[in-house]
């Protein structure tokens, strides 16, 4: 299969070029590529004529979103726009990226493909409305929301991944506060890589939810790494409030692979292993 993968430089696009290293694979690199100039990007996927496009290009820096919508709006949602008109044009299936935060947490369990979205948040209402765009223009398209993504290239939006961070600070010496009141489940680039490599090769297009198994606070994700790394440093639960956030997140954003497990996508494992494969590979762990 002829894929191009937007963003392939970035924490999940750099596993999606292992998983899928068996394809006739074009990588495609910000700024040369940038789903936000629509023009050269048409242009760009008209020449390489992939059956398949991979867009894991996001503004995904939450709380900047609040002060400034804009930036989040022309990536998350016209940007998306723009991209799958160029997908009905040209005749390529789009894979899309989104996020628990379309959710408000109040169900208080797993969400599911078909519960209804109510996001709290300037980022969260961005992302959805570019699952709305691809929905609304497309009928062969994978998209796919996931929660709490970390991956051994980390993350070229923000600088870091969360369990990176989280053995930085432990390393300065002091205090790490995390919240603890916030429910989620941390998720492997390597492992969905894997299975969106398996997802697309099937023909069931819509909606997914793709996550490790389980479901943890913050708090909980940064004690089974100071626990398995032996981390002496002091770890110290917070709630939300105590937090200099300027969005507010979802308390309870775990969400269901309802729709993988319906049609026999491999499991994923539960976050507890994956974040020891994580810490292997990237050699924390020997």
């Amino acid at each position: 299969m002829r894929i191009a993968v937007i963003g392939a430089d970035g924490q999940l696009g750099s596993d999606l070029l292992k998983a899928l290293r068996g394809d006739d694979i074009i990588p495609l690199y910000y700024p040369d590529f940038d789903i936000a100039e629509p023009a050269g990007a048409r242009r760009t996927l008209r020449d390489i004529q992939p059956e398949t496009v991979i867009n894991t290009a996001a503004f995904n820096r939450v709380d900047e979103c609040e002060a400034e919508p804009w930036p989040p709006f022309r990536l998350n949602a016209l940007a998306v726009r723009e991209l799958s008109l160029a997908a009905r044009e040209l005749g390529f299936c789009l894979v899309h990226f989104s996020t628990d935060y379309v959710f408000d947490g109040r169900k208080g369990s797993a969400y599911t493909e078909d519960d209804a979205p109510n996001p709290l948040s300037v980022y969260g209402v961005s992302k959805l409305a570019g699952e709305y765009f691809v929905r609304a223009l497309l009928d062969r398209f994978f998209l796919v929301r996931t929660c709490g993504l970390y991956g051994v290239a980390g993350s070229k939006e923000k600088g870091y991944n969360f369990v990176d961070r989280i053995i930085s600070l432990a390393g300065e010496g002091r205090t790490v506060r995390v919240v603890n009141d916030q429910w989620v489940t941390p998720t492997s680039t390597a492992e969905l890589a894997e299975r969106l490599a398996a997802l697309i090769r099937t023909n069931r297009f819509g909606l997914y939810h793709l996550t490790n198994e389980g479901a943890c606070t913050w708090f909980e994700f940064a004690r089974e790494i100071f626990s398995l790394l032996g981390l002496e440093s002091r770890l110290e639960p917070v709630d939300s409030r105590s937090v200099d956030a300027k969005a507010q997140r979802p308390s309870y954003s775990v969400l269901e692979n309802k729709r993988a497990k319906e049609i026999g996508l491999p499991d994923f494992s539960p976050w507890q292993e994956a974040l020891r494969d994580y810490l292997r590979r990237k050699g924390y762990l020997s």
